[in-house]
């Protein structure tokens, strides 16, 4: 008898377990887009916000990307903690050599013209965390940048409800970097520096 009470004790505390950690999920959970070419590897780590029922995300006129950057100067293409680009391999991005390593990724908006930003700049885990790293694109400067590319935008038929990055067309040469939300899909291809 006591130990059933005491399994269905632990099935209770389970569940309630359970039933916290869905509560505390956070509202942009981080998402990852990775792809394989050859042996190596490239990987995006990124918050995924989700529209939760807002539209023109972007904006438009002279507001356009004042709701996803608010006061930073740039977008940290997706939530909370700046994204990051991990290549184990070198890469050609809109003319520049970037050499395998990890990157935080930015973008510049304008309406209808977005800019890919591969910085140096480190990311830090929360906007309180001690060091130099960034939280998001606070304090974003562009002394640090690697690579700042032309990507081309294009108006999407249907809603994209999470942001999502993913990579697409690839070959053993390259691809396609996709980043797309709402009705906006923003593109650059890649090659790999053989």
């Amino acid at each position: 008898m006591h130990r059933i009470k005491t399994t269905t004790l632990f099935f209770v505390l389970l569940l309630i377990g359970a039933d916290y950690a869905y509560a505390q999920r956070p509202p942009s959970p981080r998402g990852e887009a990775s792809t394989q070419i050859g042996e190596a590897w490239i990987v995006v780590d990124y918050g995924r916000p989700i529209l939760r029922g807002r539209t023109g995300i972007f904006g438009s006129g002279e507001e356009y990307g004042t709701t996803v950057m608010g006061p930073a100067p740039v977008w940290r293409a997706g939530a909370n903690k700046s994204t990051r680009l991990h290549t184990e391999v070198p890469l050609m991005i809109g003319g520049t050599e970037v050499s395998a390593g990890e990157y935080s990724v930015f973008v510049e908006l304008d309406q209808g013209s977005w800019t890919l930003i591969l910085s140096t700049h480190e990311a830090k885990e929360s906007g309180r965390a001690p060091g130099d790293g960034l939280w998001g694109s606070y304090n974003y400067t562009p002394d640090k940048d690697v690579v700042r590319a032309a990507m081309t935008v294009s108006e999407v038929e249907f809603s994209i409800d999470q942001f999502t990055i993913s990579f697409f067309d690839v070959t053993e040469t390259g691809g396609t970097l996709a980043m797309a939300w709402e009705h906006t899909m923003a593109t650059i291809p890649f090659t790999v520096v053989q």
